[in-house]
């Protein structure tokens, strides 16, 4: 941020310009991620620049120091020797893993690969859905010394072609679905708008997930018969600098963009979010995401998966009853009300193993958190915070975001090791082992900025906005993210955005959209008691020119964020009539 005249200081006061660079006096550390450094001290400061030492958080004293790279690959199997015959891994259909047969799996996949010809270095489209048989195919492919490409096969042709072209692959892995839609079911995909690349013709070698089904090339290889065959005496050998995984993000059909991990990441950030999730022998994580499934297998735990595809705000009962037995499941913050909604209503039952809901993707703000500890007090809540590239850097309870008094949406101390730096406008900037290698076909990243703002303070981290979100009103600096948590915990207010809006002069109005946590008789007079409060929790440069109530908050996107394009699109009329009535 470049303008810090706005960005109130500790208890609400307004903090000044620190320095000749402009930093904010209370801009101790970088935003949003962090790790906590050995021994749980917190450190200062370093130096001139802005860094800080590792930070620790208060939570992560049982979580072990590594003597050296960790490597994703030698965390299994060693849990795998460990754990032995305990429950690993469980499909939508029941289909179980033990620990040691899921090692003796990916060992047997990794030597069929080497033995069908995969060479150390060499890249694999990877598009498999989440169930047993590509999560040993995955990490297979990464024994072998391969590298997993996940793909979109939906991403369109153009992007496709670009993001193949970037990879440079020389296999495919895919569901014998895909290639038998691929090639014989395009004309019915394209009339429902999917162009489907068509993988026969990619000019790969061929690994089918799945039954055999027209279509699939022929010398494919079999992921169940590779899994299936002798691992003898194949044993991976560490290698924390392999290239092991690599996930497209974001970018253009001329630019994409893609992030790239080794074991050596992987491992580093996988292990430290199973531990800082509180996973352990005996619990069962129930999700169908791999960056907390991995890290359930690496700590003992035992990994359910729901049916693919599967949202828990699609049908919230069926997820509550796949819920029996798990001590932790995961929810984007957009998907929870759903199912708090069947609880209330006595359709949905919480089971009482249940001990941890993890949230992340996008923010998770007060007025959920409130709802959701009343709806479900047995249930401990856990926000976290990271990114593709460094996942993760900081967990915070649900108890300890309600109890932050603000200003800004505690992120909650940084796990050990994660280093940071604030750059002048206050962007945070994150290192750490378990940072990314970089972009794919781009230099090494020594640190990744995050595009966050955000205070150091007390210890634990304080996002203060997005650098994107910011809005500009004459001379003032507007930082969303500094002031929706606030507001959103004012009396019966769920969500609360604010996004700058064209009024029909061309200027820019400062709307805020509120969602109540009930359905208010009144909206306009709902709309106009938050705004009487408003005086108490944000500046008066930053007062909205408009309050308006919504039925809910547009989003975007796997992790349901804040659609903030979408909800200037469904506001404009609002601001054009320069009312604050509701819509």
């Amino acid at each position: 941020m470049t303008d810090t005249e706005h960005l109130p200081g500790p208890g609400g006061r307004t903090a000044r310009p620190g320095g000749p660079d402009g930093r904010s006096a209370h801009l101790q550390g970088p935003d949003t991620e962090h790790l906590p450094g050995p021994g749980g001290r917190t450190a200062r400061p370093g130096g001139p620049d802005g860094r800080s030492a590792h930070l620790p958080g208060p939570d992560t004293a049982h979580l072990p120091e590594a003597d050296g790279p960790t490597d994703v690959l030698t965390a299994l199997l060693e849990t795998a020797r460990r754990r032995g015959d305990a429950p690993a891994l469980t499909g939508p259909d029941g289909t179980t893993y033990g620990h040691r047969q899921l090692a003796d799996a990916v060992r047997a996949t990794a030597r069929g690969l080497r033995e069908a010809g995969m060479a150390p270095g060499e890249r694999v489209l990877f598009s498999v859905r989440p169930g047993p048989e590509g999560v040993v195919l995955a990490l297979g492919i990464i024994a072998a010394g391969a590298t997993v490409v996940f793909v979109d096969p939906g991403a369109g042709p153009e992007l496709f072609a670009a993001r193949r072209e970037l990879a440079a692959p020389r296999w495919a892995a895919a569901e014998s679905l895909l290639y038998a839609a691929s090639r014989y079911g395009r004309p019915l995909a394209r009339r429902r708008g999917l162009l489907l690349p068509q993988y026969h013709r990619l000019g790969l070698r061929h690994i089918r997930a799945g039954r055999w089904l027209p279509g699939v090339p022929s010398g494919a290889l079999s992921a169940k018969g590779l899994a299936a065959g002798p691992a003898g005496s194949f044993h991976p050998t560490p290698a924390p600098d392999q290239e092991a995984l690599v996930v497209f993000t974001s970018g253009t059909t001329s630019a994409p963009r893609a992030v790239v991990h080794t074991r050596g990441s992987l491992g580093a950030g996988l292990a430290r979010c199973g531990h800082a999730l509180r996973m352990g022998d005996g619990d069962t994580v129930h999700t169908d995401q791999l960056m907390m499934g991995v890290p359930a297998l690496i700590t003992g735990a035992r990994w359910t998966m729901p049916p693919y595809g599967f949202a828990p705000a699609a049908d919230p009962v069926r997820y509550a009853a796949g819920l029996g037995g798990a001590t932790h499941t995961f929810c984007v913050p957009a998907d929870l009300p759903a199912v708090l909604d069947a609880v209330e209503r006595g359709e949905a039952t919480v089971p009482p193993s249940l001990r941890y809901v993890v949230l992340g993707g996008a923010p998770v703000l007060p007025g959920l958190l409130r709802r959701a500890a009343r709806v479900m007090p047995s249930v401990r809540f856990l926000a976290v915070y990271g990114m593709t590239e460094i996942l993760p850097v900081a967990v915070a309870t649900g108890e300890e975001k309600l109890a932050h008094p603000g200003p800004g949406d505690l992120l909650g101390t940084p796990l050990p090791s994660v280093g940071l730096r604030t750059a002048p406008d206050g962007e945070l900037l994150v290192s750490g082992p378990h940072l990314c290698r970089g972009y794919l076909g781009g230099p090494a990243m020594d640190e990744h900025a995050t595009g966050d703002l955000a205070r150091l303070e007390d210890g634990r981290l304080v996002l203060h906005g997005r650098k994107k979100d910011m809005l500009i009103r004459g001379r003032t600096n507007i930082y969303p993210g500094l002031y929706e948590p606030a507001i959103t915990a004012l009396p019966g207010v769920a969500e609360a955005v604010i996004v700058g809006v064209p009024d029909e002069y061309g200027d820019e109005r400062v709307v805020l959209a509120l969602v109540a946590e009930h359905p208010p008789a009144s909206p306009d007079a709902f709309a106009e008691s938050v705004r009487g409060l408003l005086p108490s929790v944000i500046d008066a440069a930053v007062l909205p020119d408009d309050v308006v109530v919504l039925d809910r908050i547009p989003v975007a996107g796997r992790s349901r964020k804040p659609d903030r394009e979408a909800l200037r699109a469904r506001l404009r009329p609002a601001a054009a009539s320069g009312t604050g009535a509701a819509r």
